[in-house]
């Protein structure tokens, strides 16, 4: 269902991410983000001087290799624009922190507490939250349409994690058909 009509406005500022997932030969997956951030207006920084309407305020890229549990085996990171002189020059290297992670419950926290603040950088820190939902959509939905479709189960930790997914709820029961009703989560 559409939003209802919105009040008189002007647009000033656009956020594109882009995230898309692909199985790759050797049976890991890619994970690639795109963060872009235009203006309608000009803007003035003192890193980069005039950033002009529809130009790149933002521009990261992210790719995210897991396996088929979804742990981190590699990630890497490339900052295209930003609006200040240190931040092509972040430390990619820090988000080998996440290496042998996986994208599980807790997985936010732990992004947070690797990278959060200081230690990382606010844009890329928030594209790991879609690239980790795209992980998950690219993989279990992958592996739900695959020959392993008849044996493959979501894990348990989804039930609960939203609102159609509650434990007593006709998804869950028929995701988890083998679970009986009074197994804990």
């Amino acid at each position: 269902m559409p939003l209802p009509p919105a009040e008189d406005r002007e647009l000033l500022h656009t956020r594109h991410i882009d995230c898309r997932g692909y199985r790759r030969a050797d049976g890991l997956w890619d994970i690639e983000g795109h963060l872009l951030d235009t203006r309608e207006e000009d803007m003035q920084t003192f890193g980069r001087g005039r950033i002009e309407p529809g130009e790149p305020l933002h521009e990261m890229w992210m790719r995210m290799t897991v396996d088929d549990e979804l742990h981190v085996i590699d990630l890497q990171a490339s900052i295209e624009h930003a609006p200040y002189p240190a931040c092509p020059h972040f430390p990619k290297d820090r988000f080998a922190k996440l290496i042998g992670q996986q994208i599980a419950p807790g997985w936010t926290a732990r992004v947070r507490l690797a990278l959060g603040g200081v230690h990382g950088c606010t844009h890329l820190v928030e594209l790991l939250g879609p690239l980790a939902t795209t992980a998950v959509q690219t993989v279990y939905a992958w592996r739900g349409e695959s020959v392993d479709r008849l044996h493959h189960q979501p894990p348990e930790d989804f039930i609960n994690s939203c609102h159609s997914l509650v434990e007593d709820g006709e998804a869950a029961r028929r995701l988890w058909s083998g679970r009986k009703p009074d197994d804990p989560a």
